[in-house]
């Protein structure tokens, strides 16, 4: 259900008023009623010292000055004159709570017995009930309590007065907020009708009318219609902008042809990578039928067979992955993976490799965590330490390192080898590129390992580059984003 804005305004403003209103006069009125209260609590405190020190003064005008036994003896005739004195309505008590005065007025009910046992005490209490407040303070000679005066005072000029205050309050603030909701109304229906006509011209234009106006007002809302009427205009220069696009749409066309010529550049350097190792087997194979009886030549042509068709099957392997790669990114398992138990793994798997050529690893690896594929993480990490050991030197040493940064994850591999030429920096990612194709071909090299780290590496969110190249060998850093490990 649809609430207009006028209404929301007015409900609002109704709201706020009456809450100020309200708050308002009961802050007055407690006010009021707490400075009543100062007042008849300190003139009857004054009653108290009056009647003591009156009580003092007979005592000591007395040819027996004993005040134990002159409540006994003349509290009567005290009390009379204490009221004369102070104009109000007492009683008197003796220490053991025994009434003296008779002029009594209320002393059975228990409120009044409990506020009695308090000021036996040697304490001052004091009760309302209804318009009428009992003050029963100690009656003192010397620092011996000798009984208790109780003072009526009539609270209904108090109330009376409160009430009154209370009835020109309602009043008054009756008025304030009629006037104060009439004139706040008036003030926020202008905004309101303002938001308005705001509402209309956006509906216009969601039909497709776009013409507006611009509100005359010097505010937010004058410059929010200024902006509407602006937005308005450029959504039409959009749509006759949308019909010169579809004069671009040829240049996706020609994109696609651009495509179709990497398609074939792609095939073409898988076959021209694939004729190598062919022509090399069947050349061997050639001289094999020419000359069957020779034993040297035929250990070389199976050392040379032998290693072309592992080349073969290499290549063949990672032009697979290479290709579905591309073409089925969406088959990803991301998952939390432990780098260092995967890292771990792949250096066992080829540790035979390296004890081969009598290459020593140090790793130093830390337990940090990444999202991503545990295939794809594996064929990353094989490869880079693959070309680690093809392209190390004999007796050479290869560097593992893992490490987490302001919440990233660095994989760093070095290898102590024959390093790449600075002019062919920018090219180790693509496909087909070796450094040094006789090295690659004898030891298996296809030139698609690190095309390979890279699209998985960048399939799951990570980069790799080239940290530095040289003599002294070369350094990979692969980067992912890091998870906490919650384990």
């Amino acid at each position: 259900m649809k609430i207009s804005i006028k209404l929301k305004f007015s409900l609002f403003l109704a709201a706020l008023l009456l809450l100020v209103v309200f708050f308002l006069s009961l802050l007055v009125l407690q006010g009021i009623k707490s400075n009543q209260q100062n007042q008849y609590e300190q003139y009857l405190s004054q009653q108290a010292k009056t009647a003591n020190t009156y009580f003092i003064q007979r005592i000591l005008s007395e040819e027996n000055k004993v005040p134990q036994t002159f409540l006994s003896a003349k509290g009567q005739e005290f009390a009379r004159q204490l009221e004369s004195i102070s104009g109000q309505t007492l009683v008197l008590y003796d220490k053991q709570g025994k009434l003296i005065s008779k002029k009594v007025t209320d002393t059975e009910s228990d409120r009044i017995k409990h506020a009695l046992d308090y000021a036996l005490d040697n304490k001052t209490a004091y009760l309302v009930i209804e318009d009428s407040l009992y003050y029963l303070t100690p009656l003192i000679a010397g620092n011996e309590q000798l009984g208790v005066i109780q003072f009526y005072y009539s609270l209904s000029e108090h109330q009376s007065f409160y009430n009154n205050i209370r009835q020109l309050f309602i009043y008054i603030g009756a008025i304030v907020f009629f006037l104060s909701f009439l004139i706040g109304n008036i003030y926020f229906n202008a905004f309101a009708s303002g938001i308005i006509k705001l509402d209309k011209m956006v509906d216009k234009i969601r039909e497709g009318h776009y013409a507006t106006t611009i509100l005359k007002r010097r505010d937010e809302i004058g410059k929010l219609s200024q902006g509407i009427h602006a937005m308005s205009g450029q959504i039409q220069k959009t749509i006759q902008g949308l019909k010169e696009e579809e004069v671009k749409l040829t240049l996706a066309v020609n994109k696609l042809s651009q495509l179709d010529i990497q398609q074939k550049q792609f095939i073409g350097n898988v076959t021209h990578e694939f004729k190598t190792p062919l022509t090399s087997i069947k050349a061997y194979i050639d001289l094999l039928e020419m000359y069957p009886d020779d034993e040297a030549l035929l250990q070389t042509a199976i050392t040379n067979i032998k290693s072309e068709t592992g080349r073969l099957y290499e290549m063949v392997d990672k032009v697979l992955q290479l290709s579905a790669l591309e073409k089925y990114d969406f088959e990803l398992k991301l998952e939390k993976l432990a780098v260092k138990q995967i890292l771990e793994t792949v250096i066992n798997s080829l540790k035979g490799r390296m004890d081969k050529f009598g290459i020593k690893l140090s790793a130093e690896l830390r337990d940090i965590y990444i999202e991503g594929d545990k295939d794809s993480l594996v064929i990353v990490l094989i490869n880079l330490l693959d070309n680690a050991i093809k392209y190390n030197k004999t007796n050479g040493q290869i560097f593992v390192k893992t490490y987490e940064l302001r919440y990233q994850v660095f994989i760093e591999i070095a290898d102590t080898g024959i390093g790449i030429p600075e002019e062919l920096v920018q090219k180790v990612f693509e496909p087909f590129y070796t450094v040094d194709k006789n090295r690659a071909r004898e030891n298996g090299g296809a030139g698609l390992g690190l095309s390979l780290v890279k699209k998985h590496t960048e399939s799951m969110g990570g980069s790799v580059s080239l940290l530095n190249t040289g003599m002294e060998g070369t350094s990979f850093k692969i980067t992912f984003p890091a998870i906490t490990d919650e384990a």
